[in-house]
């Protein structure tokens, strides 16, 4: 990083602090891994996940669509290099300066967030794997410059862990968003499973979910594994937090299987104990990187 580029990052630091704060706040997870990065890329990560709470909040808590339609227009303004005077806007002015950001993943985002704001429950696994790209995927692709220095050989890699993460959220809070008349699960795959949208608003745990969850989950670990091709050309200062974050993540799958698919009356996370396996893991693939790159 050249000294002027240093100096801004320096010089917004109240600015990148007030995004820190957000994603401290909103996720211990994804602080606990990517608050390990250098700290220009913690900087720019905390920046680019406070754009993405920002829209997120604007549909799930403010339940407001039009403020929504007005970040993209400031987003807009943005790109034609009117920064709206915030601290998450000029923060996210200095990361667009110093690393190679497509501003198109970052409209991919919000119209994810549209999406929820007008939901139609997907009609097929297609429909559903396209609306994880648009609010998770395109996260994955934001960060990936910041992250690696070949990212542009690794971007469907990217594109499978946001999926995979995508997928891991919608099946750990399968009853908080029937509580919100949001049922993510495609239409034809709990035809398949004898599943229907009464059985899950009335919380009925049957065989035929059971399976269908493990469909779903199936399909969110093959993804993580597709994703794990990219870690050697992940920059090595990154490799461990972003493991960590797509090891920690992954687990949610097996804390809900280890407490009998219970999705619908709590919250899964990954016990402390199981966390201390998980980092073993993950220094074993580091080292294993280590030896192929």
């Amino acid at each position: 990083m050249t000294d002027k580029l240093a100096e801004k990052f320096l010089e917004q630091q109240e600015d990148f602090a007030v995004c820190e704060s957000i994603i401290k706040h909103h996720s211990k997870s994804f602080y606990a891994a990517f608050s390990k990065l250098p700290e220009q890329k913690a900087m720019s990560v905390y920046a680019i996940y406070a754009f993405c709470r920002q829209a997120d909040d604007l549909i799930d808590v403010e339940k407001a669509p039009e403020k929504l339609e007005e970040m993209r227009r400031q987003l807009e303004e943005f790109q034609n290099g009117d920064c709206p005077d915030e601290p998450m806007w000029r923060a996210l002015a200095v990361v667009f300066e110093h690393y190679p950001l497509n501003i198109n993943y970052f409209y991919d985002m919000l119209e994810g967030q549209r999406r929820d704001a007008h939901f139609k429950q997907p009609e097929t696994q297609a429909e559903l794997e396209e609306y994880s790209y648009y609010v998770a995927g395109s996260v994955g692709l934001m960060l990936l410059p910041i992250l690696s220095q070949e990212w542009q050989s690794i971007v469907e890699e990217a594109k499978e862990l946001g999926k995979a993460m995508q997928i891991t959220n919608i099946l750990r809070d399968i009853g908080e968003d029937a509580a919100e008349a949001r049922i993510y699960l495609p239409k034809e795959k709990m035809l398949a499973f004898d599943v229907t949208n009464e059985a899950i608003h009335a919380h009925q745990k049957t065989q035929g979910f059971i399976a269908l969850w493990e469909y779903e989950a199936r399909r969110a670990e093959a993804a993580y594994e597709k994703s794990r091709e990219m870690m050697p050309l992940i920059d090595e200062d990154c490799r461990g937090p972003l493991l960590a974050a797509s090891y920690l993540y992954r687990e949610i799958l097996n804390a809900v299987r280890e407490n009998d698919y219970q999705v619908f009356t709590r919250r899964h996370a990954v016990k402390a104990s199981r966390k201390l396996i998980v980092f073993k893991e993950i220094n074993s693939e580091l080292k294993n990187i280590a030896t192929i790159s």
